[in-house]
């Protein structure tokens, strides 16, 4: 590598690559606030043996009992009679992990079903069967009559994670697993029925799978499972679960088996039909609900996307829902944290408590009972869509034909019972004397004063302002009701039923709200209590009406005790267009250098609705909200005291901002008290599977429009780093080996252009050169990905973001590499300078010193390395290296096989480098007093001997003659570019090969074929272009006379292949070209040998000079 641009090029990405590593360590170290209670248990861990025929010695399967009584098992394991259900621990986890959602269960059990709420409840979809099912006809129990039998498996803690054959085992296990509980529901049954006990209700049919993380795929690849019985497990609740592929693909055999699962999956879901076509059976699946419960941004082992349900199970059968929009939650969490987060496991224990029917004792055996129970209390009522603005709540689908009761509301008024708050919801009549009657866009409530606002739709309506909304901390029906009217004074009761007065409470949803402040003395107030719901209305639902009225009820009070804490709503007419705020990406770019502020002026919109044009996945920002007025005068007080009273007395008038994040991946995120907060959305833009609203974030912020706000944003470097090499670590591995390839190709082609090869860093410093190199092995690559996408129907990316985005993986690849290479040739370099330094003392020391054990013991291993045996195989080292290599592969474990590789390609390079420099010092020396040419013997392929003229002055030229220690430099460069192209395959298989150690002693089988098979052509590889005069072939077919086969083009190929890989987010399948490229190898020097041996034809070798 020369020239002060290449060296500079080479640097400059050295330090990006350092500092995009350090910043992401750094960030992702940092501890993480998720705002989680802690669930406090009492276990008992009650073993289940095993059934006849299974065999339990490394797996075991336990019966969890919450209470710190002291229990007989036997009578325990005798009484149940529950709903079983079975936990399935992840990667590393222990059965232990369900004692936070058993105990839970158990509590809610006994204390009953969540306190019912009037907001308006989620309901399905059209896509999920919505249109033909009556929702409104289905309600949630009122009491549960069956309790929870949680069971767990015990998988030894095993990395699941790591390699294909522990998550096989597992999922044989869980299919045993589930078949004893089944089984030990009919013992117990039975053993009651002998005593004459009880034997009430009805023996379960299936079994409920509950897994955390990899254990969440282990209970879908149990239910496709051949040897599982039919209906065994109807209802699958994952946690932190991948679905889509593993975390980190890295073993071929991992990505193997998630795509086997995947593609059966599709296939269960899909009519069975005949030969002919003819309908047989509905899809086998169809009975399967599967619902996916990720952990937002702060789960930096399992990101949202993996754990999303798109194109494996049908909206009509499951779907992925974040703790960020869950209801009653509203939080991101760790991968762990998921397990024992209170506000999340309380919810999922009411959740399958209710799928229980309350006349059977069991699941509900209808699919969409039991995915509308998960809606209901999973999903925010908050519409999950991007265009939610603009679309209404409930009048997005077509309004059904239904019986309607009408009854009277507090003023004599009929309205519609469907919509209207329960009778035993009521606060006093009010009469329109204490009516008030509001001529502003923007109406304020600050105190329950028992009174009933009016606002006219058509006057205030007008100007665009079509759309209402309204944001309160009161509750629904018991503090504030609203309702549409069509005409002030007319009777309502010859006017048809779409015209009469239409109650809306029900659309309030609602969001979280931050803590209440604080009050010094009773009845005392601080500042505005936090929203708690929102309500909106577009033109559509306000289509017919005149009048829309908010009546607030009379504040209770109850003798002896302070009053309650403040109350707050303020609702607004308002165009949507009005506030928009696009934030492009030079802005975003520019911040995270220094921040950018923004000035809200008073009597704002409501709602600001932001948008963010890179992702904020990718870059999150710190978004600020300082108040900076609010209609107040000057106090008159100093500067300094004059601002901090002016900001004492706006949170006394203004409510404090919520931010509500939408995104196309992980769905809704809700921030309260919106004063200053990193916003951070668990998104994936920029992948080749990314669609077109994926490179896009919508902040709707709901600020109060009296007071006007200093906004700033400033986008974190380090976070950025850290969600970098979260998100696209796979696509990086990928890039990596495929910059490896690409760095081959160029030594192949010097080899064959007889040019001097070059070392592995000015290869990948050339192949970044502008424009020719760097276009055709970065952005065709790219463009053929684009190609793809357009011949096989699938939608594009965005496609700048995405050129953009995956040219600095490839960048942070090729950095990467670099790295990896300057370390391992320092390595070598090192090493070279110690041997011939102690080498050369020795030789000294040796003429001085009598070392008669050290003679002794050379005489002793000269005898040794003279048998026949060690000859044979001194003379036949690639032989050894692959029989040595592929009986590891085989009989072991993968890993190992590449490791022995590795060694046969670090001596190679050690001793050609220590050959080089020791030549060069001969050289040096003999140079200093000589001048003519010479002569030496060399074997240029490992065959026969050449006598090769030398000259004294050697060039750079083609031309040239070469020194043998030049010769022996490239040949070093050639073994260390195969040495780090194995290194990496070879670190591809660690974690799988940590994961078999920790196995160890305990039955461990024989590798996957497929790894194996794969490994043997990666060792292939590696022992049949063990030299560069490998680099091409010629040979004859029939039809042709000669053909040559390069090897350059071979690897120019495999970098592409790798490189799609990588964007694919694939990076084991690298092996397969890796593999066919070994495959290849070996098939060539087969046909080679044989057609010199029959005299046809001849390697194409390069032929050097050497000078001695």
């Amino acid at each position: 590598m020369e020239g002060f641009k290449a060296k500079f090029r080479v640097v400059a990405l050295i330090a990006l690559v350092i500092w995009i590593g350090l910043a992401a360590l750094y960030d992702l170290l940092r501890p993480v606030s998720n705002g989680c209670i802690m669930t406090y248990m009492y276990p008992t861990y009650i073993p289940i043996s095993a059934s006849e025929g299974v065999s339990s010695a490394k797996y075991g399967l336990y019966l969890y009992h919450e209470g710190w009584r002291k229990i007989d098992f036997k009578e325990h394991i005798k009484k149940l009679s529950g709903v079983p259900v079975l936990f399935i621990p992840g990667n590393g986890g222990s059965y232990k992990q369900v004692r936070s959602l058993a105990a839970e269960s158990d509590r809610a059990y006994q204390g009953g079903p969540l306190e019912r709420t009037f907001y308006q409840e989620a309901s399905l979809t059209p896509e999920e069967g919505g249109a033909d099912f009556d929702s409104a006809g289905f309600q949630l129990p009122n009491q549960y009559t069956s309790k929870l039998d949680w069971f767990a498996v015990d998988l030894e803690g095993e990395h699941s994670a790591m390699d294909g054959g522990i998550l096989e085992e597992h999922t044989e296990y869980v299919v045993n697993a589930i078949h004893r509980i089944l089984d030990q529901y009919r013992e117990s049954y039975d053993v009651r029925a002998k005593e004459g006990a009880a034997t009430s209700g009805n023996l379960p049919k299936s079994v409920i799978l509950v897994g955390h993380s990899m254990g969440g795929f282990v209970a879908r690849a149990a239910i496709i499972h051949p040897r599982l019985r039919n209906a065994a497990v109807s209802t699958v609740l994952t946690l932190s679960s991948p679905h889509q592929s593993p975390p980190v693909a890295l073993q071929p055999s991992l990505g193997h088996y998630f795509a086997h699962v995947n593609q059966q999956w599709r296939k269960g879901y899909e009519v069975q039909t005949s030969h002919t076509g003819h309908y047989v059976s509905d899809p086998i699946l169809s009975h399967v609900v599967v619902v996916s419960v990720s952990g937002g941004y702060n789960d930096y082992q399992v990101r949202t996307k993996l754990e999303s349900l798109d194109g494996i199970v049908p909206p009509t059968n499951g779907f992925m829902i974040s703790s960020t929009g869950m209801k009653n939650v509203w939080l991101s969490m760790e991968h762990q944290a998921i397990l024992w987060c209170n506000q999340l496991v309380v919810q999922v224990s009411h959740t399958i408590l209710s799928l229980i029917d309350s006349r059977t004792g069991q699941p509900y055996p209808d699919t969409q009972k039991r995915l509308t129970i998960f809606t209901r209390m999973l999903r925010s009522g908050i519409p999950q869509s991007f265009n939610w603005m603009m679309q209404s709540h409930l009048a997005s689908q077509e309004p059904k034909h239904v019986l309607v009761k009408d009854v009277k509301d507090a003023a004599g008024s009929l309205v519609h019972a469907s919509t209207a708050c329960p009778r035993n919801v009521h606060w006093g009549d009010d009469g329109f004397e204490r009516d008030i009657y509001i001529q502003t866009t923007t109406v304020t409530v600050l105190a329950m004063d028992g009174r009933r606002r009016w606002l006219d739709i058509q006057k205030l309506g007008s100007n665009g302002k079509s759309h209402f909304i309204f944001v309160t901390n009161l509750a629904p029906c018991s503090g504030v009701r609203l309702h549409l009217w069509p005409e002030k004074g007319l009777s309502t009761s010859s006017l048809p039923l779409s015209s009469r007065v239409l109650e809306v409470t029900s659309k309030m949803v609602p969001i979280p709200s931050g803590p209440a402040p604080t009050q010094i003395e009773p009845g005392s107030q601080t500042e505005q209590p936090p929203p708690s719901a929102v309500f909106r209305l577009g033109p559509e639902d306000m289509h017919g009406f005149r009048f829309l009225t908010i009546s607030v009820a009379p504040r209770p009070t109850v003798s002896g005790r302070p009053p309650p804490a403040a109350s707050m709503a303020v609702g607004q007419f308002f165009n949507p267009e009005e506030g928009k705020i696009e934030l492009p990406p030079l802005l975003m770019l520019q911040s995270i250098y220094s921040k950018k502020d923004m000035l809200v002026k008073e009597d704002h919109p409501l709602v600001l609705n932001l948008s963010f044009t890179i992702s904020l996945g990718l870059l999150p920002a710190t978004l600020s909200l300082e108040t900076a007025g609010c209609g107040i005068k000057n106090s008159g007080l100093p500067d300094e005291a004059g601002d901090v009273e002016n900001s004492r007395l706006c949170k006394l008038r203004c409510f404090p901002p919520v931010a509500l994040v939408w995104d196309e991946t992980s769905g809704l995120h809700i921030f309260p008290n919106m004063y200053s907060k990193k916003i951070v959305v668990d998104s994936s833009p920029a992948l080749w599977t990314s669609t077109r609203g994926s490179d896009k974030t919508t902040v709707l912020l709901l600020v109060d429009p009296h007071c006007s706000y200093k906004t700033s944003i400033a986008v974190s470097a380090t976070a950025a780093a850290g969600r970098f090499l979260l998100l696209y670590s796979p696509q990086i591995i990928g890039f990596s080996i495929a910059v490896i390839l690409f760095a081959l190709m160029r030594q192949a082609r010097a080899w064959d252009l007889d040019l001097p090869m070059p070392s592995m860093v000015t290869a990948v410093e050339t192949n970044l050169r502008m424009p020719l190199p760097f276009f055709l092995l970065a952005i065709v690559p790219i463009l053929v990905s684009l190609l793809l996408s357009f011949l096989m129907s699938q939608p594009f990316p965005p496609f700048a973001n995405f050129i953009i985005v995956s040219v600095i993986c490839y960048l942070f690849a090729n950095g990467s590499v670099i790295i990896l290479i300057l370390v391992s040739q320092l390595v070598f370099y090192v090493a070279a300078i110690v041997h011939i330094f102690i080498k050369t003392r020795w030789e000294v020391w040796e003429g001085k010193v009598n070392f008669a054990f050290v003679r002794w013991f050379i005489n002793l291993s000269s005898s040794f390395f003279s048998l026949k045996v060690v000859r044979v195989l001194q003379g036949n080292p690639s032989l050894v290296t692959a029989l040595a290599a592929i009986i590891l592969v085989f009989l072991v474990h993968p890993a190992l096989g590449l490791f022995v590789l590795l060694f046969s390609h670090s001596l190679c390079c050690h001793s050609m480098l220590c050959c080089h420099a020791r030549r060069k010092e001969l050289f040096d020396y003999k140079n200093k007093g000589n001048d003519g040419s010479r002569q030496f013997t060399s074997k240029s392929d490992g065959r026969s001997n050449q006598r090769l003229p030398l000259e004294e002055n050697s060039s750079n030229s083609p031309d040239s003659s070469k020194s043998f220690g030049d010769t022996q430099l490239e040949i070093f460069h050639h073994r260390h570019g195969l040495l780090i192209l194995h290194l990496v395959a070879a670190l591809m298989f660690v974690p799988s090969l940590a994961a078999c150690l920790q196995r160890m002693g305990m039955g461990q089988s024989f590798p996957w074929f497929l790894d194996t098979a794969l490994c043997t052509g990666v060792i292939l590889h590696g022992i049949c272009l063990t030299k560069p005069e490998f680099n091409c072939f010629l040979f004859s077919f029939p039809s042709i006379r000669s053909t040559e086969v390069r090897l350059d083009f071979i690897y120019v190929v495999a970098g592409y292949y790798s490189f799609l890989c990588g964007l694919a987010l694939v990076p084991d399948r690298v092996f397969y070209i890796m593999a066919a490229i070994g495959i290849i190898s070996f098939a060539l020097r087969i046909v080679h040998r044989r057609n010199i041996e029959k005299g046809e034809v001849y390697m194409v070798s390069r032929k050097h000079s050497h000078r001695h």
